[in-house]
């Protein structure tokens, strides 16, 4: 097997990712309150409310606590000469090598919340496919986007 990637996206891809969980997290808290509430009024039995308020914590260390910073930790990429290397994944680890002969697009973007915290995310298009590189500054995904371009024949050479 090939070596990982060694390039990391940017760290403060964590706390993104945990304003993103958190958010996510809001709809799920609802249903706790309104299961208890339900619960109060004796239309649904309490342990499904017990249920509910032990499990919501659980489910928020996850996604607000865990999984952000294990899933930076594994996020890695690489552009060589002549393909882009990503290794990615919280659980299972996906490996993608994508040839620079395949790639159609590339471009670089960035929501509110990247954009609130100087980051932006380079996606790279195949024919049949589009891989996203999440998190990186916005110096970083401007260069990595013309790189890509450049090596894939996009644009003149601007290594």
């Amino acid at each position: 097997m090939r070596p990982d990637p060694v390039e990391r996206i940017d760290q403060r891809a964590v706390i993104v990712w945990r304003i993103s969980g958190a958010l996510a997290a809001l709809p799920a808290l609802v249903v706790v309150a309104a299961v208890a509430l339900l619960t109060v009024f004796e239309i649904i039995p309490w342990f499904i409310a017990v249920l509910a308020a032990l499990l919501f914590p659980v489910y928020a260390i996850v996604t607000i606590g865990v999984a952000p910073k294990v899933r930076w930790m594994r996020w890695r990429y690489e552009v060589l000469d002549d393909e882009i290397y990503l290794k990615f994944g919280l659980l299972v680890q996906t490996r993608v090598v994508i040839p620079m002969s395949k790639v159609q697009h590339v471009d670089s973007k960035a929501g509110p919340l990247l954009r609130a915290f100087g980051l932006a995310s380079v996606t790279v298009v195949t024919a049949g496919e589009s891989h996203e590189i999440p998190a990186l500054s916005n110096e970083v995904a401007d260069r990595l986007r013309d790189l890509i371009a450049a090596r894939a024949g996009m644009i003149e050479d601007v290594v």
